[in-house]
């Protein structure tokens, strides 16, 4: 089974040291999707387990090395320079497997490491012992309140804050560029699912509607497009634009019609199955 791993970090501007991020990722690295508003980046990883679970130790400990929280200014929120690093299985070709028993142990051994080694807190979502699932937003809203980490320091490192480490499944981000503000935090609440995660965001001069898609093989891009649009259009506003944040499997663009995949910002080449034809 192909592992997937999609590193969220707290920095979007310094190219230079992306680079040097990319490089250290090494081979499985599918994409690195900079967003200098956001002050955010996300890297796909994707590969043998073995290679995967390398490249991203060596990604977190450039980045605790290197970036300070306490000096990062974003529009997206975050608790740590590490964010999020969930740990997804991939079947290529197939749409996005719910069975996340083999990517549990790999869960858990990263987020035991990087406490250990990096002194960094990290706090557990998706299975948890004794069949409890915890979500990444509820990692957000209650890591050092009600919620202590699992492994590692009850308060956050000094300078890399904590790490949120997942075991998920497929997920697409997905953001819709609205009119304003106003009309994107009016949509945002709205338009938000079980299979839709959504925050009405200021980035840059503009606004947008960021979305998690947790279910694309029940909610795609195109449903939540439409959806956000409609609203929109009901909020007096109008849509701007649209964002792939990193890529989506193929069998998610396949079930779009081809005809609607330029208004929807999408192509065969922003899919995981067409980099890693190119990175064998």
């Amino acid at each position: 089974m192909t592992i997937e791993c999609v590193v969220n970090l707290s920095e979007g501007r310094d190219q230079g040291f992306l680079s040097e991020l990319a490089d250290a990722a090494g081979p499985v690295l599918l994409d690195l999707h900079a967003d200098p508003d956001h002050h955010r980046s996300v890297l796909t990883l994707a590969g043998e387990a073995e290679l995967v679970t390398h490249a991203v130790q060596a990604v977190a400990r450039a980045s605790v090395a290197r970036l300070d929280l306490g000096a990062h200014r974003g529009a997206h929120p975050r608790r740590g320079v590490v964010d999020v690093v969930p740990f997804v299985p991939y079947t290529p070709g197939r749409l996005p497997d719910q069975d996340l028993s083999a990517v549990l142990v790999l869960r858990d051994t990263f987020a035991r490491w990087m406490s250990a080694t990096l002194g960094v807190p990290t706090f557990l979502y998706g299975p948890l012992p004794g069949g409890e699932i915890r979500t990444l937003p509820q990692v957000r809203r209650n890591a050092f309140g009600a919620l202590p980490p699992d492994f590692g320091p009850l308060e956050p490192h000094p300078t890399a804050g904590a790490t949120a480490v997942g075991a998920r499944s497929v997920l697409v981000a997905y953001n819709v560029w609205v009119s304003s503000l106003e009309v994107a935090q009016t949509v945002a609440p709205l338009v938000r699912s079980p299979a839709l995660r959504a925050l009405g965001l200021p980035v840059g001069p503009g606004a947008q509607v960021s979305c998690n898609l947790v279910d694309p093989a029940q909610l795609g891009p195109a449903q939540a497009y439409d959806a956000v649009r409609r609203l929109v259009a009901e909020a007096g506003g109008a849509v701007k634009g649209t964002e792939l944040v990193g890529l989506l499997p193929e069998a998610v663009l396949d079930a779009i019609p081809a005809s609607r995949w330029g208004e929807l910002g999408l192509s065969p080449d922003k899919t995981v199955e067409s980099r890693l034809s190119t990175s064998r």
